[in-house]
């Protein structure tokens, strides 16, 4: 079994009755984006919180952005079906990533809604979630592993 292989198969275990292909950590999903140039990481936050917050240093053709919601009003994007299906194929292997791991998953189910079958949640998401003192990127995330990121 290869690397992606095996990644693929503990993530899919992760489901744990998720209606979407399965989750994976952020030290997981850079190692599918290293192995595998037909895996792409979605980044499902707005454009205000990757131009101010940060975003992952992964090449374009592997690394695309469909917001969930719209800033300002974080009101759900009615156009990510469409542009999810600009920027990605069906069969594809499809790693959603959010701030902190809930949007990621919502967007994970929807897209396995519209058809695309591999589509798997990065736990954590590019921040994690906030430490004792209420800040993000100490306590879990795809900063807090120490993988490659270009900040604001």
């Amino acid at each position: 079994m290869s690397k992606t292989e095996s990644i693929l198969a503990a993530a899919r275990q992760r489901a744990n009755g998720q209606p979407y292909a399965g989750a994976v950590t952020p030290q997981e999903a850079f190692e599918l984006l290293q192995n595998d140039p037909q895996v792409k990481i979605v980044d499902v936050r707005t454009n205000a919180e990757r131009d101010w917050v940060g975003r992952v240093a992964v090449p374009e053709p592997q690394h695309v952005a469909v917001q969930w919601a719209t800033y300002p009003g974080g009101q759900p994007n009615p156009a990510f079906g469409p542009q999810l299906e600009s920027v990605a194929g069906k069969d594809e292997v499809l790693l959603f990533l959010c701030r902190s791991g809930v949007r990621s998953r919502h967007s994970a189910r929807v897209a396995t809604e519209l058809g695309f079958a591999n589509s798997f949640d990065i736990l954590e998401g590019f921040e994690g979630d906030r430490d004792a003192d209420g800040h993000r990127k100490t306590v879990g995330g795809w900063c807090k592993a120490g993988l490659p990121w270009a900040g604001a």
